[in-house]
């Protein structure tokens, strides 16, 4: 199944319609969508802090700096890892205070971070307050973008709550100073109705439904350095009590040390633009790597090395991966227990090149709770959300398929890899947490109605 949506006027009845800045024209003539900064939520307050007025790719219009006090202003000349580079050229580092008039209300709010290549990993640690609460705490700029300087930073942390009419953050060091390049903050605003479901699979039955899903079975060490075999056995992927479980084991088997699930839809459900959501409670503890993502289901469309590679994936003599592109809708590492990453892999900006393009949210009981992880993905952008609070956006730029290869069908992935090479990234597995379970209540795909 192939399901092509026609989305140049997706999100029509989300949006209001902002219009791109003369700044912007360019990005205007070429992408239909330019300009929708309201499209996944509500705009209330952005600034550069330390810098100009300045307009992003998606149209978010960051003011002057204002209502920021405390600390000196310094600047960055090479920034990588963002499609907005100039927003982090400037930033504020000592004692920082932001205190901004703002109607009661529940904020989503962004913060945006780079670091002078002079800093190194553990060399600035600082905590993150808003309206007297912690709300990120021991944030590493270096570690946090996975250990690279240099690279652009957003975390996102939901449902702040002002109720004097006032929003106030402060940061506060543990190691050295505290920095900051932007702030942006929004409201919520609910999934639009023009979205119409197309197809899901909500595991009601007592088996996986294989006219769907089928499974990959692999030693260790195919992709990403991973610890685990992956079977088909029901012990490792299976649908029981309504639930999609796949379940990672500590056990010797084909050569591994664990076990563990991961089902794919390549050439039985394969789609081309819509909303993607999956709600789903995750498994924890170091070592555990569990993902929510999509791959091209024609890894070959823009392969330039891999003649008469079939088995593409893990192959280095193939560039299949990531010519053809990659859309993580939601990946989790056990060491960083409530931080939910989104990330779109190009040949352009992939994290070889320390260019990949990435957003991170905090969210509580990501363990514990199921939280709804979502795609909306249309011929002119990417956002990513979870529980409809939106912390990522990639911006077709009108150029080549190595900046944007996301014009193919995709298909889902779901699986939990142990260890890796990010897994193993906080440190050696912990085998006393196994086994581990995440659990899939449904899958959704939903087509934009709005220009029909």
């Amino acid at each position: 199944m192939f399901v092509k949506f026609d989305s140049i006027h997706m999100r029509a009845s989300i949006t209001t319609g902002h219009k791109c800045a003369i700044a912007s024209l360019a990005c205007a003539l070429l992408l239909p969508g330019c300009g929708s900064s309201e499209a996944a939520g509500d705009f209330a307050w952005a600034i550069n802090v330390g810098g100009e007025a300045y307009e992003t790719m998606d149209g978010t219009r960051f003011e002057q700096e204002s209502s920021v006090t405390g600390g000196t202003v310094g600047s960055i000349e090479t920034i990588k890892g963002s499609q907005d580079s100039f927003l982090y050229e400037s930033y504020r580092e000592g004692d920082i205070e932001v205190n901004h008039p703002i109607p009661n209300g529940t904020y989503d709010i962004t913060f945006h971070f780079a670091e002078p290549d002079e800093i190194g990993q553990g060399e600035r640690v600082f905590d993150v307050y808003a309206e007297g609460g912690r709300v990120i705490g021991d944030l590493d700029v270096v570690l946090f973008r996975d250990k690279k300087t240099v690279s652009a930073l957003t975390v996102t942390v939901p449902d702040v709550v002002v109720d004097d009419g006032e929003l106030n953050i402060h940061f506060a060091a543990s190691v050295n100073e505290p920095i900051v390049s932007a702030l942006l903050v929004r409201t919520r605003r609910p999934v639009s109705k023009s979205w119409e479901l197309v197809w899901s699979d909500e595991f009601d039955g007592d088996e996986l439904d294989t006219s769907s899903w089928s499974h990959n079975v692999w030693k260790p060490r195919k992709v990403n350095d991973e610890d685990q075999a992956y079977t088909a056995r029901p012990e490792n992927v299976r649908v029981e009590d309504g639930m999609l479980v796949i379940e990672a084991h500590k056990e010797d088997y084909d050569g591994a040390s664990y076990t563990s699930g991961r089902i794919h839809t390549s050439g039985k459900r394969d789609f081309l633009y819509g909303r993607f959501e999956a709600r789903a409670k995750l498994p924890g503890g170091q070592g555990t790597w569990p993902a929510i993502w999509m791959l091209p289901s024609d890894p070959f469309t823009y392969a330039t090395t891999c003649e008469g590679i079939e088995d593409w994936q893990g192959h280095d003599d193939c560039d299949a991966w990531p010519n053809s592109g990659e859309i993580d809708i939601m990946e989790h590492v056990g060491y960083q227990e409530d931080h939910i990453h989104g990330t779109v892999h190009t040949r352009a900006y992939y994290w070889k090149m320390w260019e990949q393009r990435k957003g991170r949210i905090l969210i509580d009981g990501a363990t514990e709770n199921f939280h709804v992880y979502a795609l909306e993905w249309t011929p002119e952008r990417i956002d990513i959300f979870v529980d409809d609070a939106h912390y990522f956006t990639y911006v077709n730029e009108g150029k080549t398929w190595r900046e944007w290869p996301f014009d193919e069908p995709f298909h889902w992935i779901l699986n939990i890899a142990v260890g890796g090479v990010w897994g193993r990234s906080g440190g050696p597995i912990d085998d006393s947490i196994f086994p581990q379970r995440m659990y899939i209540d449904w899958v959704r795909v939903y087509e934009d109605t709005s220009a029909n």
